[in-house]
């Protein structure tokens, strides 16, 4: 004979979450069947009367939350339709687990027991439990429908029998168990990328095999290779695309030269980082006559080398962008084709697509053309030693690059007039040895000689996205790669605004669309030079929406352009390739491309970017930590730069790394976080922690494995 439901350890009487599991339970095993009440006491061996009472209660909660149905006499079935969604499903290192339905909607909690080893970002199909009052609502995974991710990247760890991969994933709670045969060669302490094999059903641990050993833990070429691998970027070329691009025949041919314009005897140049191969962009600059002037924007024409289809485009589609980490180049294309074919280089003939201009001395545009071209560089400049020539006026081709200089500060002054933000970041960059170790900070900051060349490239790039995108309102503009950036959310630009406050600054946040951008210019010049010019830069940053590819054009509010693309490094960006191809088939009168092959190329585009600069700044965080690794013990002046439930983050002046004081070491009060305001609140002294506020602190420590700064407060 059944116990009765009462009976639970020892005589107490069951719990409502014990009784509820209970009932969820029986409606899932008999899905297909109206149940009434009294059947349902009978089937749980329900006698008491309080626990009867219990049982309504909690079907009366299942009803609410739309679990069960209820038909026109009164008997109860499961709702079947409602409670299996389909979605993604993100992994927390608490096990308190999150579902992202389809549909949208609130996010679903999925307990550690109810997941299934789904991993993050899974495809997956859940159950719902029932809502309770007072509860969130909970799912269980049914169904894996498809792996996100299947590699992970950490050390291993090997011992007598057995080994494991301690990952650096803040996604995957449970370290990976190797097998000794699937190590392929691994050893204690080295950097492996593993894959996951399996996860049986009852194992505490997934079980899994290396794919790759990356080297030893510690390691600087380990330790870039692990950053990109967590990222799901290649560190290596394929070689079969390697040796495509060796085949490839870079002579240039007369047949090719009288098929294009010839800027050879022009005076062309190009400007770049000191340490930069690849160039895909020079300047030629010659005067048609008195107050006019032509200026050619030429750019490496890859288009004729790598075809659409082939191997090599195969591999730049799915790269989608080179990827720059502190101290290494992971190029889109072979080097063959980027330092060598491809790059315009000084005294070589070389293709290029070019962009030419007539600008008079208020550089008003009279005239522009798009052509194909062939070129010779006749000096390569780095950013210094234009600069230089800026700020003496001494040095080689000073005329034409003083010239260039002037033509550009009127079109940047025209631009920002129009509304265009001026965003000037400082860069963080380090001073590395020969084994990649950072034995210094130092700060790059946009000059004169910078942003000549981004005018001209800016002023290019809307050049050809307005030869395409603009036509007679009758007609449809053809299908086209287009750089956009939309307007910021009011309520952000309200959150930049309570900010900013307490540095005694404030911009506009309704009116047009210049008054705005005009304000938010003012801010940033209010702001340079100044201690928190990082910290208001950084949150202005976060308050605009992110730029992205897409074949909708809606304007780009940060450039104050209503047609942009990028058409400037084809070298370096898939995107600029697929336009300098469709600009080429328009041209020649070819039809529209087909949109939606081109929007998804767009979105793989803009996600591939987003990746790359994760990793940048991975690798970036990687260096600072070690380079504080150094400083234990020391104090710096900082300024608050992040505040949290579980901490606030400190960035250090001088050289701008940045760490945690965590919750743990402000012990001399309990503190609670207010979103809204930016601050963490004593309950007793009141004493507050702002964003923004100067601190001082110590570092702690340095955990370059979670590429984490821990600091204490110095009074």
């Amino acid at each position: 004979m059944a116990k009765k439901t009462r009976e639970k350890k020892g005589g107490k009487r069951i719990k409502k979450r014990d009784l509820t599991e209970l009932i969820i339970g029986f409606f899932r095993t008999h899905s297909t069947e109206n149940i009434g009440i009294k059947q349902l006491f009978r089937e749980l061996n329900i006698t008491a009367h309080p626990v009867k009472m219990l049982c309504i209660d909690i079907v009366e909660d299942l009803l609410f939350s739309n679990f069960l149905l209820k038909d026109e006499s009164g008997l109860l079935k499961l709702n079947e339709i409602s409670q299996v969604l389909e979605g993604t499903f993100l992994r927390k290192s608490n096990g308190r687990n999150l579902f992202l339905p389809d549909e949208g909607g609130e996010p679903i909690l999925i307990t550690e027991r109810n997941a299934a080893h789904a991993m993050n970002n899974d495809r997956v199909k859940i159950s719902l439990s029932a809502k309770r009052h007072r509860h969130e609502m909970e799912g269980e995974v049914i169904e894996i429908l498809s792996r996100a991710q299947q590699t992970f990247v950490g050390t291993v760890k090997v011992s007598k029998g057995y080994a494991f991969l301690l990952t650096e994933s803040t996604t995957l709670s449970n370290d990976i168990f190797l097998p000794k045969d699937k190590l392929k060669g691994a050893k204690d302490g080295d950097k492996a990328v593993v894959k996951i094999a399996d996860w049986p059903e009852g194992a505490k641990n997934p079980f899994g095999e290396v794919l790759d050993v990356l080297g030893r833990a510690g390691e600087n070429t380990a330790e870039m290779h692990a950053i990109l691998a967590e990222y799901g970027l290649p560190y290596t070329y394929p070689y079969a695309v390697e040796k495509a691009a060796e085949q490839i025949d870079a002579t240039i041919t007369a047949e090719e030269i009288a098929q294009r314009e010839d800027f050879r005897e022009v005076l062309t140049f190009t400007i770049d980082p000191k340490d930069a191969k690849d160039f895909d962009d020079a300047l030629s600059i010659r005067p048609l006559k008195e107050g006019l002037w032509e200026v050619g924007v030429h750019i490496a024409d890859v288009s004729h080398y790598v075809k659409e289809n082939s191997a090599i485009d195969k591999e730049a589609q799915k790269r989608a962008t080179s990827v720059y980490l502190v101290d290494r180049t992971i190029p889109m294309l072979p080097e063959r084709l980027c330092n060598f074919i491809c790059s315009l280089r000084p005294d070589e003939e070389k293709l290029a697509y070019s962009v030419i201009f007539h600008l008079n001395e208020k550089a008003e545009i009279k005239d522009t053309r798009i052509r194909k071209t062939v070129i010779k560089s006749d000096r390569r400049f780095t950013y210094e030693e234009a600069q230089e020539i800026i700020e003496t006026g001494k040095g080689d081709h000073k005329e034409a690059v003083l010239k260039l200089n002037e033509l550009a500060k009127l079109l940047r002054s025209k631009r920002l007039s129009a509304g265009a933000i001026n965003f000037e970041r400082v860069e963080v960059k380090f001073d590395i040895d020969e084994t990649g170790k950072p034995i210094g900070v130092y700060f790059k900051e946009s000059k004169d000689a910078h942003k000549l060349v981004e005018e001209f490239m800016l002023i290019a790039n809307r050049t050809v996205a307005e030869h395409i995108g603009k036509v007679p309102k009758n007609r449809t503009p053809k299908v086209f790669p287009y750089r956009i950036h939309d307007i910021p959310e009011p309520e952000k630009l309200d959150q930049l605004n309570s900010f900013i406050a307490k540095f005694g600054y404030k911009i506009r946040t309704g009116g047009s669309k210049i008054e705005v951008s005009k304000s938010i210019n003012k801010l940033l010049n209010e702001v340079h030079g100044k201690a928190e010019q990082n910290l208001v830069e950084t949150v202005s940053i976060r308050s605009m929406q992110k730029a992205k590819y897409t074949i909708y054009n809606i304007g780009h509010y940060g450039l104050a352009f209503e047609y942009y693309t990028h058409f400037t490094s084809p070298i370096r960006r898939y995107p600029d390739l697929m336009v300098h191809r469709l600009l080429a088939r328009y041209d020649a009168g070819g039809r529209t491309a087909q949109a939606d092959k081109y929007e998804n190329l767009c979105e793989h585009s803009s996600a591939m970017e987003q990746t790359a600069a994760s990793a940048e700044r991975a690798s970036i965080k990687y260096k600072q930590v070690e380079f504080l690794s150094e400083h234990i013990g020391e104090v710096f002046d900082g300024v608050i730069s992040g505040v949290t439930e579980w901490g606030i983050y400190v960035e250090i002046n001088e050289n701008k790394c940045e760490g945690m004081v965590p919750m743990r070491e402000l012990d001399d009060d309990f503190y609670e976080f207010d979103e809204r305001n930016y601050c963490l609140r004593g309950r007793r002294n009141h004493r507050t922690y702002h964003l923004g506020d100067p601190i001082r602190i110590r570092v702690v420590r340095a955990n370059l494995e979670k590429k984490q700064l821990d600091f204490s407060l110095e009074d």
